[in-house]
């Protein structure tokens, strides 16, 4: 199938989008998975991982409040409680609400702190797996 008949299929179009949006997804969990399980599985700590998860699933229903709350008019979610849960380690859940719930991707000011707290846990990740910890080791 060529471009031009994906344009006029809209249902192959959003699977298509579907399929990109879950690849960024798992190219941006890859690092941490990778080094969280590597912790793991060295007897260091089982805390990252557990933390990714846990925190991850909180930040999706703290989005999906918010939505509600936003639709109702009612008491929103701070943002800075969003961004808190997405530093400890809740950012792929808030990626996937974002996506799911069509939340908060609009708002360039939050975007930017978002997209900055994902790069922060890669460089974390890439210092952890192949910098030898060195980089952070400086803070």
């Amino acid at each position: 199938m060529n471009d031009s008949s994906a344009r006029n299929n809209p249902g192959r179009e959003k699977i298509q989008h579907l399929r990109l949006k879950l690849l960024v997804l798992a190219i941006l969990c890859a690092l941490p998975l990778t080094g969280s399980v590597s912790l793991w599985l060295r007897g260091i700590s089982l805390i990252p991982l557990a933390a990714y998860g846990i925190v991850s699933v909180l930040a999706f229903f703290l989005y999906w409040s918010d939505k509600r709350k936003a639709r109702a008019d009612s008491w929103r979610t701070p943002e800075n409680v969003l961004h808190a849960v997405e530093l400890a380690g809740g950012w792929p859940g808030a990626l996937l609400a974002q996506q799911v719930f069509r939340h908060k991707t609009r708002k360039l000011s939050f975007q930017l702190v978002f997209w900055l707290i994902v790069l922060m846990h890669q460089v974390f990740w890439i210092d952890q797996l192949f910098l030898g910890a060195h980089l952070f080791a400086l803070f």
